[in-house]
């Protein structure tokens, strides 16, 4: 796909809007320059990475750039998950990462080593709680929620479900969905030391093992509204509200439900005007990159049609 770059006027047209002003009779203002056009090909296109929530985009992003198959595109999406997908930024083995929330121990290496990058946000997620659908609690507040992880609500029946212990899942400490529970809903109190069984790696492992853990509704996890919702990896499981409001693209949009947090185009602060990944960057941003960033699920920052 070509993607438009339009350069700056030219000296000599400049100057003839300027004699155009100061002349009786001017002379014909030159013809505006064509239009630049940049085509990303297999060759020139960006290194991605990224989290386990923005494979899908980075998937149609290849496929409507560079005119193919998201199967024959697959090869360039190999996502590393979103710690790994920050280190390998600030590394130099990435040149654009479409990722969730960097955790503090990213951030300090960042000091630590003088990069600078560019971070927009391109899309707005949810963190969401999800729970067997048989269980009967539908909703609980942010409070409720740091209290189960702190060890100190450890059962159904505190939330008006039923008597019945709460088994509450985690991630793990590099995965992006750790990173915004820490940051969300712990707010600094720290959370209790799990179970290793409890601890899983992948957001896949984590809805599987709240579906099915014991045979019974009884446990809880998180993940965000994208990966559970629009990949429909909660299928046998329901999403909590919290504060009685339902995670939809409507209430994140708006902003109504209370734990949302931005999904973020990343790119090396120096990435020149004309490189392949800075291109890519603002394609992302423009209302065409913004209406598949829709189509595709996700909460688009800019209110377009898919």
């Amino acid at each position: 796909m070509r993607i438009r770059r339009f350069p700056a006027a030219p000296a000599a047209l400049l100057a003839s809007l300027l004699c155009l002003s100061a002349c009786q009779s001017p002379a014909p203002a030159e013809p505006p320059p064509p239009e630049e056009v940049f085509t990303f090909t297999r060759e020139n296109f960006p290194r991605l990475d990224g989290s386990t929530s923005t494979a899908p985009l980075a998937e149609a992003v290849c496929s409507v750039l560079l005119g193919e198959s998201r199967e024959d595109t697959a090869d360039l999406v190999q996502f590393s998950k979103t710690t790994s997908a920050y280190y390998n930024l600030l590394q130099g083995n990435a040149d654009l990462l479409i990722v969730g929330e960097p955790n503090e121990e990213v951030l300090e290496e960042k000091e630590r080593s003088g990069f600078q990058w560019e971070q927009t946000p391109f899309a707005t997620d949810a963190f969401v709680f999800v729970v067997n659908e048989d269980n009967p609690v539908d909703s609980i507040t942010v409070a409720e929620a740091r209290g189960i992880y702190t060890g100190e609500i450890t059962n159904w029946k505190e939330l008006g479900g039923a008597d019945q212990p709460i088994v509450p899942f985690q991630r793990n400490s590099e995965a992006g969905s750790q990173a915004l529970m820490e940051k969300l809903v712990m707010q600094g109190t720290p959370m209790m030391e799990a179970p290793k069984d409890y601890i899983v790696a992948t957001m896949g492992q984590l809805m599987e093992a709240v579906k099915s853990y014991d045979g019974s509704p009884g446990a809880i996890g998180y993940s965000v509204y994208y990966y559970a919702e629009e990949m429909k990896m909660a299928q046998g499981l329901k999403l909590l509200e919290l504060e009685g409001v339902a995670p939809t693209p409507e209430t994140i949009r708006q902003e109504e439900y209370p734990l949302i947090n931005p999904k973020y185009v990343v790119i090396p602060a120096d990435a020149a005007e004309d490189a392949p990944n800075r291109i890519l960057y603002d394609w992302l941003l423009s209302e065409e990159g913004q209406q598949l960033v829709a189509h595709e699920g996700y909460v688009s920052i800019l209110e377009v049609p898919s």
